[in-house]
């Protein structure tokens, strides 16, 4: 049977959300390279950009608008979304409604992070190769210690107490573990490792214990290990070829996941995906709005459209996502990127030469 043409296809809706200070100005160039591969492989994408930010929020008080989370869930295939925080809302409401409000609203529980070194130069360890640091963090991204449970009594005063409080289901804790062990097989890894300080967190990372022993035991054919956090940061530092897929709680992913990206050169080449497997989910960049720098030309774009290639990917246009990967990949290594890579280009003049490169299946020129 012929495969079916793209073009009949029905579209798929991608929600366009920029966000805030450099937000804004790497999604452009994040879009500008998904239209550039629609183009050339006949994608049914159709990117429908939405206002969602500070500027909007200033103007209007809305951050989003009753039923948009129905409208994500039920009418798009995926969300692009950018950077968050300006300084002109220091609660940073829209923020948390926004990006946060995404994250548990659609239960997004997967939040992935690939670590790859694309160029030896960028690695700060010493003697390390783009083989040396090439692994995927998978973080729970629904529980743990963001849930925002907690309380002050006594505030204000010299007798004050604080609780914030962490929350581990079974099923949270299963399905994140079992996701990265799915990932693992189905991509050629070997090894999952589980980081967590349950000799400390005695009942929540002791049900983690509990349950990565379960599952691991469903995947016999995989390597399982474990490491206290501070451990496994350690060991990412010394020795970071000996991993292939980590898989952590909230807090911790959020923290090594940033110890991961400065192995590969920095937050500006940092991507991730926030998944529900079969569902909508959400793709970033991880690093800051940094307001100082909108507009500057400053920003990295790589993060954002690496992001782009992951969301290709889960949308199935493998080929697509692949070459958007190889692209980026070879900018680097011709030198063709912003300053915090050690280049001279500006956030769209490194958007314009990968647009170029993916539309016309070219390499990047110097």
């Amino acid at each position: 049977m012929p495969a079916p043409d793209p073009k009949s296809q029905r579209p798929q809706r991608i929600a366009v959300l920029p966000g805030d200070g450099i937000g804004r100005d790497v999604t452009a160039e994040a879009v500008r390279v998904l239209e550039a591969a629609a183009e050339r492989w006949s994608l049914p994408l159709e990117l429908v950009h939405l206002p969602y930010g500070a500027d909007h929020y200033l103007a209007t008080g809305v951050t989003l608008p009753p039923g948009q989370m129905d409208e994500f869930r039920d009418r798009f295939a995926a969300i692009l979304i950018g950077a968050y925080g300006d300084p002109r809302i220091p609660d940073m409401r829209h923020a948390a409604d926004i990006l946060l409000g995404i994250r548990f609203q659609l239960d997004l529980y997967v939040n992935f992070r690939p670590c790859k070194l694309y160029d030896a130069r960028l690695c700060p360890l010493k003697d390390r190769s783009e083989r040396d640091v090439d692994f995927v963090i998978f973080r729970e991204n629904t529980e743990g210690a963001y849930v925002g449970m907690g309380g002050n009594f006594k505030k204000g005063t010299a007798d004050e107490v604080a609780l914030q409080e962490e929350v581990h289901t079974h099923k949270g804790v299963d399905r994140i573990v079992r996701a990265a062990f799915e990932w693992a097989r189905a991509n050629g890894r070997r090894k999952v490792l589980m980081a967590d300080k349950s000799n400390v967190m005695r009942y929540g990372h002791d049900l983690w214990q509990r349950v990565f022993a379960e599952v691991a035991g469903e995947y016999r054919d995989l390597e399982s290990s474990h490491l206290f956090v501070d451990a496994l940061c350690m060991q990412m530092i010394k020795a970071p070829q000996q991993f292939d897929v980590i898989v952590t709680n909230n807090m911790f992913g959020d923290i090594v996941t940033d110890l991961g990206a400065a192995l590969q050169g920095g937050l500006g080449v940092a991507a991730s995906a926030n998944r529900h497997p079969g569902r909508v989910s959400m793709y970033e960049p991880v690093h800051g709005s940094a307001p100082k720098y909108a507009g500057t030309g400053r920003a990295n774009p790589m993060g954002a459209i690496l992001s782009a290639a992951l969301m290709l990917e889960d949308l199935g246009h493998l080929e697509a996502a692949r070459e958007v990967e190889a692209v980026v990949a070879a900018a680097i290594r011709a030198g063709e990127t912003t300053v915090d890579l050690g280049g001279s280009l500006t956030t769209a003049e490194v958007g314009a030469r990968i647009t170029r490169a993916v539309a016309s299946g070219a390499a990047v020129a110097g």
